[in-house]
């Protein structure tokens, strides 16, 4: 159960920004195996002077096209997963809509399966007796 939170600068389309969620969902689906329909993603935009990066940081030279990607999720995956799933969001995103890889920055945020409650104020996934998706 990825929780997603993209944010950029103010300015993008309607269609720009669904193809930044189509691409990050169908990375983590591909990498990730998250299920059909586990899709739960906002969009962020922010006026220049509220979005502020190292536009240098680490070597990498980032524009004001970045987009930073947080997704929150279980911990529950290897180092090669998460390594597996930057590769694919940073290619699906230079795919469409055309970002850069330079400008694709991801964090996760990663919690224990019982901080989740998707609705009726229950802990699905504390409650089940084996997940099914890992997420």
């Amino acid at each position: 159960m990825p929780l997603t939170r993209i944010s950029l600068r103010a300015g993008k389309s309607a269609a720009y920004h669904a193809a930044l969620m189509e691409g990050v969902y169908a990375a983590m689906r591909e990498t990730f195996g998250v299920p059909e329909d586990d899709r739960f993603m906002m969009i962020h935009e922010h006026e220049p002077g509220a979005f502020a990066y190292g536009a240098a940081y680490l070597g990498i030279p980032r524009s004001d096209d970045l987009v930073i990607i947080q997704i929150t999720c279980n911990d529950t995956r290897p180092a090669a997963q998460k390594r597996a799933l930057y590769e694919a969001i940073a290619a699906r995103l230079s795919a469409e809509p055309g970002l850069r890889p330079e400008d694709v920055f991801i964090n996760l945020v990663e919690v224990k399966p019982e901080n989740w409650s998707f609705g009726l104020g229950r802990a699905q996934y504390a409650e089940a007796p084996a997940r099914r998706d890992g997420a």
